[in-house]
Protein backbone atom coordinates (compact mmCIF):
# COMPACT_ATOMS: atom_id res chain seq x y z
CA UNK A 1 0.00 0.00 0.00
CA UNK A 2 1.35 3.72 -0.42
CA UNK A 3 2.14 5.55 2.37
CA UNK A 4 -1.27 7.87 2.44
CA UNK A 5 -3.31 4.56 1.98
CA UNK A 6 -1.48 2.84 5.10
CA UNK A 7 -1.24 5.96 7.32
CA UNK A 8 -5.35 6.26 7.27
CA UNK A 9 -5.26 2.83 7.47
CA UNK A 10 -3.12 2.53 10.35
CA UNK A 11 -5.33 5.59 12.08
CA UNK A 12 -8.42 4.06 11.25
CA UNK A 13 -7.65 0.44 11.71
CA UNK A 14 -9.50 0.11 8.36
CA UNK A 15 -9.26 1.38 4.95
CA UNK A 16 -12.05 3.68 3.95
CA UNK A 17 -14.52 2.53 1.28
CA UNK A 18 -14.16 5.71 -0.62
CA UNK A 19 -9.98 4.88 -0.53
CA UNK A 20 -10.89 1.23 -1.62
CA UNK A 21 -12.74 1.76 -4.39
CA UNK A 22 -10.62 4.98 -5.36
CA UNK A 23 -7.47 2.30 -5.01
CA UNK A 24 -9.45 -0.46 -7.16
CA UNK A 25 -9.36 2.15 -9.59
CA UNK A 26 -5.98 3.83 -9.65
CA UNK A 27 -3.28 3.60 -6.89
CA UNK A 28 -2.72 7.62 -7.52
CA UNK A 29 -6.19 8.51 -6.66
CA UNK A 30 -5.81 6.25 -3.94
CA UNK A 31 -3.17 8.30 -2.38
CA UNK A 32 -5.45 11.50 -2.91
CA UNK A 33 -8.28 10.52 -1.44
CA UNK A 34 -6.34 8.94 1.08
CA UNK A 35 -4.16 12.41 1.85
CA UNK A 36 -7.57 14.32 1.38
CA UNK A 37 -9.07 11.89 4.96
CA UNK A 38 -5.93 12.26 6.59
CA UNK A 39 -6.29 15.95 6.58
CA UNK A 40 -9.51 16.31 7.12
CA UNK A 41 -8.80 14.03 10.21
CA UNK A 42 -5.21 15.38 11.33
CA UNK A 43 -5.33 17.37 14.54
CA UNK A 44 -3.64 20.65 14.30
CA UNK A 45 -2.27 23.29 16.37
CA UNK A 46 -5.19 25.60 17.74
CA UNK A 47 -7.57 23.27 15.41
CA UNK A 48 -10.37 21.19 16.63
CA UNK A 49 -9.82 17.89 18.00
CA UNK A 50 -10.83 14.48 16.77
CA UNK A 51 -13.40 14.11 19.97
CA UNK A 52 -14.76 17.70 18.08
CA UNK A 53 -14.77 17.23 14.68
CA UNK A 54 -16.90 13.71 15.37
CA UNK A 55 -19.11 15.97 17.51
CA UNK A 56 -19.82 18.13 14.46
CA UNK A 57 -20.21 14.89 12.38
CA UNK A 58 -22.24 13.46 14.16
CA UNK A 59 -24.21 16.96 14.42
CA UNK A 60 -24.47 16.86 10.16
CA UNK A 61 -25.72 13.51 10.57
CA UNK A 62 -28.38 14.06 12.50
CA UNK A 63 -29.18 17.42 10.77
CA UNK A 64 -29.27 15.50 7.28
CA UNK A 65 -31.96 12.16 8.80
CA UNK A 66 -29.02 10.32 8.41
CA UNK A 67 -29.83 7.64 11.18
CA UNK A 68 -27.25 4.73 10.19
CA UNK A 69 -24.02 7.65 9.57
CA UNK A 70 -25.02 8.98 13.25
CA UNK A 71 -25.17 5.72 14.91
CA UNK A 72 -22.01 4.19 13.54
CA UNK A 73 -20.07 7.62 14.59
CA UNK A 74 -22.05 7.09 18.47
CA UNK A 75 -19.37 4.08 17.98
CA UNK A 76 -16.29 6.25 17.71
CA UNK A 77 -17.78 8.99 20.16
CA UNK A 78 -17.94 6.45 22.93
CA UNK A 79 -14.08 5.66 21.83
CA UNK A 80 -13.34 9.14 22.01
CA UNK A 81 -14.98 9.22 25.51
CA UNK A 82 -17.61 11.58 25.07
CA UNK A 83 -20.09 11.76 27.41
CA UNK A 84 -23.72 11.17 27.14
CA UNK A 85 -24.96 14.72 27.98
CA UNK A 86 -22.42 16.34 24.90
CA UNK A 87 -24.02 13.63 22.93
CA UNK A 88 -27.59 14.66 24.13
CA UNK A 89 -26.24 18.69 23.79
CA UNK A 90 -25.89 17.96 19.95
CA UNK A 91 -29.13 16.06 19.24
CA UNK A 92 -30.98 18.82 20.87
CA UNK A 93 -29.03 21.55 18.56
CA UNK A 94 -29.84 19.31 15.59
CA UNK A 95 -33.40 19.89 16.89
CA UNK A 96 -33.65 23.24 16.99
CA UNK A 97 -31.47 24.09 13.64
CA UNK A 98 -32.75 20.81 11.33
CA UNK A 99 -36.08 20.76 12.87
CA UNK A 100 -38.46 18.92 15.31
CA UNK A 101 -39.17 16.72 12.37
CA UNK A 102 -35.16 15.25 12.37
CA UNK A 103 -35.17 14.96 16.05
CA UNK A 104 -38.32 12.52 15.75
CA UNK A 105 -37.20 10.45 12.99
CA UNK A 106 -33.58 9.98 14.66
CA UNK A 107 -34.45 9.75 18.26
CA UNK A 108 -35.49 6.25 18.50
CA UNK A 109 -32.95 4.69 17.36
CA UNK A 110 -30.23 7.09 18.64
CA UNK A 111 -31.45 6.52 22.11
CA UNK A 112 -31.39 2.94 21.70
CA UNK A 113 -27.85 3.07 20.32
CA UNK A 114 -26.63 5.19 23.05
CA UNK A 115 -27.92 3.25 25.75
CA UNK A 116 -26.40 -0.19 24.05
CA UNK A 117 -23.49 1.85 23.98
CA UNK A 118 -23.71 2.55 27.79
CA UNK A 119 -23.10 5.82 27.37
Amino acid sequence: MTDNVENVKNTKGFVPLAVKYAKDMDDNFAEGIAGFYRAVWAERDDGLSTKQKHLLVFAIACSENNTDSAIKILTRLKKLGVKRTEIEDVIMITAWTGGMQNFTNLSSSLLREIDRLGL
